[in-house]
């Protein structure tokens, strides 16, 4: 291996780990969004076949990419939080 392809070789190790650091961040926001898609989801099902808000309401939760973020990263918490809303509103 000759001096210029070590250069070439490690500019490309940099750039490949920038790019990897670059792109987490927004992996995450994704995987968070995926989860709080499936609670928003699995909410929606207690919500609706056990009854636990009410008897004969049409109460359900809107999946959407806020309410979906929301659920990822908060959680059952972030859930319970927007149930609470979704009823006073």
């Amino acid at each position: 291996m000759d001096g210029q392809s070590l250069i070439y070789a490690l500019i490309g190790i940099v750039v490949l780990f920038l790019v990897i650091k670059l792109l987490k961040w927004p992996i995450k926001i994704v995987i968070n969004g995926i989860i709080g898609v499936v609670i928003l989801y699995v909410a929606n099902f207690i919500i609706a076949n056990l009854g636990l808000v009410g008897i004969n309401t049409n109460f359900s939760l809107a999946i959407n990419p806020i309410t979906a973020l929301i659920a990822g990263f908060f959680g059952v918490p972030g859930v319970i939080v927007l149930i609470i809303i979704g009823l006073f509103l």
